[in-house]
């Protein structure tokens, strides 16, 4: 099972559950086949932004902020306003953000997992994707600009 996948159960079990523990997450997290260590609950914790608030009587549990309500995918979000452009050659892809936009739009590429990427390199405004094969190139490239809200009739 993937890092999204452990990622989704625990937005579900915090959203179904008062969860006051770390332990009690990895419990639950455990019964849906997910045997994490307390490191890696740790970084999905820290990762998901997730917070631990008060209920009514004062307990503490994780929940997520209230930011954290906005579906919009990061990946998106990120690309609507860094993204410059693309261009490869071959199993290379070369991204291009605005200054200072390359290491979390590739944190964000890497996130996503995309089984068409082998791996990223970021600078600070540049991204170098290789892709297992180079016929992935167009496809990665489009979906890029997608999310990036470019219209490909406007580059022609």
């Amino acid at each position: 099972m993937s890092k999204r996948d452990r990622h989704q159960a625990i937005l579900e079990i915090v959203g179904a559950h008062r969860i006051s523990s770390q332990e009690h997450l990895r419990e639950l997290l455990l019964t849906r086949g997910f045997d994490v260590t307390q490191a890696t609950l740790s970084r999905d914790i820290r990762e998901l932004r997730l917070i631990k608030a008060p209920d009514a009587e004062g307990v503490m549990y994780y929940k997520l902020p209230p930011e954290a309500w906005d579906q919009t995918p990061p990946l998106r979000r990120l690309l609507s306003t860094l993204f410059v452009s693309a261009e490869g050659v071959g199993n290379l892809l070369v991204v291009k953000t605005m200054t200072g936009g390359a290491q979390p739009v590739a944190s964000a590429i890497d996130w996503e997992e995309w089984p068409e990427i082998l791996g990223t390199v970021a600078g600070d405004d540049t991204i170098l994707l290789i892709l297992r094969n180079a016929s992935h190139l167009p496809v990665i490239q489009q979906r890029l600009e997608d999310l990036a809200g470019i219209d490909s009739e406007e580059e022609s």
